[in-house]
């Protein structure tokens, strides 16, 4: 009974540590979360967001060894056909003595003689149906190597069909890319827009925030609109921290206080916008784009009509030599977008609108 309780004892030990354990990782995967989101801005600073073209070229294009697998192995030739030996007659010695019975030598002749045709009979049977299932199976093999010839060359067609095929596409994308480049030097605003996107698709944001973007380039202005739509506050994490109840057996996650809530989210919208503008501006060394107008945003079901909406939490214009001429390690998100003139939301986590009024353009700085 004894031995029962402490085996009972330090079973339930173990068990309290594994699930201690399991809330140190959750802990640790919850603070390297929040230190992504904390940490938006500061993540690209230390990457070159400008893309090179010319090495997205494919240099060569790399074939597959061809393998025909069991096609490469010949069918076995067969060996030479080998006869038995054909029987040897043998007549019976003569009977020795003076009352030797020449009758009985005649019979033991006459039995020995038919005893061999009979073993040459079966001898030549044997030989025959050698000789028909040597001829079967020596045709067996002739059109089972006849099969693996005309399979290997048909895997050989494919093969050299499939190594044209990656040639012809490295081919298409180099001529695109070629033309892309063009494009690109003869400011046309599609392609323009093209490599903003290659840009920002480069931008890689946490899997707990993520941001897609949208964008048009006006040649005339030479402006870029933009719009970066960002989680809604519902998809963003509100765990302070999870706590192992021993007496339930449960994990329990513990909220953060609303304040860090708010600040949490509303400094990752900031510093999403500030980060959008320097990755464009910084991508775009030939400074095509001149000025950016960027709408930060996140979408949400109305509550009124049921239907998606988008709601506006930063509308910013900024131009290029006015930007880039801020150290971004050192500056304050919301500060940067104020100087900027920017129209903020007073609350993006209770997702209340940027005062975004008629004419509102922002100033660009």
């Amino acid at each position: 009974m004894a031995d029962q309780k402490q085996a009972e004892k330090l079973a339930a030990q173990l068990h309290a540590e594994e699930r201690a354990a399991e809330v140190a990782a959750m802990n640790a995967q919850l603070a390297e979360t929040y230190t992504e989101i904390d940490g938006l801005l500061a993540a690209t600073l230390a990457v070159d967001d400008y893309v090179d073209l010319e090495s997205l070229r494919v240099a060569s294009v790399q074939h597959p060894p061809f393998s025909p697998g069991h096609l490469a192995t010949t069918t076995p030739t067969m060996d030479p056909l080998v006869y038995p030996p054909e029987p040897v007659y043998e007549e019976p010695a003569a009977p020795k003595g003076m009352f030797a019975s020449k009758k009985k030598h005649e019979d033991a002749i006459a039995r020995a003689q038919a005893a061999h045709q009979e073993a040459v009979r079966r001898w030549n049977e044997h030989n025959q149906a050698l000789y028909a299932g040597h001829v079967a199976e020596f045709e067996r093999r002739r059109v089972a190597e006849q099969q693996r010839l005309t399979q290997l060359a048909a895997a050989e067609d494919r093969y050299r069909q499939e190594c044209q095929a990656r040639e012809e596409e490295a081919r298409s994308r180099n001529e695109a890319i070629t033309k892309f480049i063009n494009d690109l030097a003869f400011d046309v605003p599609s392609a323009i827009e093209e490599y903003v996107g290659v840009v920002l698709s480069n931008s890689v944001y946490p899997e707990s925030f993520p941001v897609a973007h949208e964008h048009t380039f006006d040649l005339a202005t030479r402006e870029l609109t933009m719009t970066a739509m960002v989680p809604e506050p519902a998809e963003v994490p509100v765990v302070k921290e999870f706590r192992y109840v021993k007496s339930k057996d449960e994990i329990s996650p513990a909220p953060l206080p609303a304040r860090e809530q708010k600040d949490r989210y509303a400094g990752a919208v900031w510093q999403v916008a500030v980060r959008t503008l320097h990755e464009v501006f910084e991508a775009d060394r030939a400074g095509r784009i001149h000025s950016i107008s960027l709408s930060v945003a996140t979408s949400r079901i109305a509550p009124a009509t049921g239907l998606t909406e988008s709601i506006p939490l930063v509308q910013v214009a900024a131009d290029r030599n006015a930007f880039t001429s801020f150290d971004l390690a050192r500056v304050v998100p919301k500060a940067t977008l104020e100087h900027l003139g920017a129209a903020l939301s007073k609350s993006p986590f209770d997702l209340t609108p940027a005062d975004i009024g008629p004419g509102v353009r922002t100033r660009k700085v």
